[in-house]
């Protein structure tokens, strides 16, 4: 949703700040959008996984954030500067529908695996019940009988 409103606000908007150069209002509206994303997924999609590293976090989001990018910048380019679609409807559909639909698919793999790879200080931890294992002999404390 950021990343929508900020491209048209800058294309379409009062003023139309960069009407004339949409790669420009989509690296713009991108770059407002990974902020906004990285303290969602830091703090309610990927908390159980967050790192104690929050400047590696962010600077590993940003990474993976320029590879999306990237994947919307290419579908707007092709769609606006070698197929000649240059309406604001195929400007939205090719940097907002297309675009943003490929791009999320690869963020969201990619943060997964790449940037959020914590136990972080919120990690939802399962106990484990393998045998020998610390959850398995604090279990078997308290429950094993007394005197035995």
């Amino acid at each position: 949703m950021v990343d929508v409103g900020v491209f048209n606000l800058l294309r379409f908007g009062p003023g139309q700040l960069l009407g004339d150069r949409p790669l420009t209002a989509k690296v713009l509206s991108v770059v407002v959008a990974t902020l906004v994303a990285w303290v969602g997924n830091r703090y309610w999609t990927f908390a159980a996984r967050r790192t104690a590293a929050p400047s590696r976090e962010l600077l590993g989001f940003a990474v993976v954030n320029v590879g999306g990018m990237g994947i919307a910048v290419a579908c707007l380019a092709v769609s606006h500067y070698v197929l000649g679609l240059t309406s604001p409807l195929a400007d939205n559909i090719a940097a907002n529908g297309v675009g943003l639909v490929l791009g999320t698919a690869f963020r969201y793999v990619a943060y997964r695996r790449l940037v959020f790879t914590g136990d972080g200080p919120h990690a939802l931890r399962a106990p484990s019940t393998a045998e020998g294992s610390p959850a398995a002999a604090q279990d078997a404390t308290v429950t094993a009988p007394r005197g035995a």
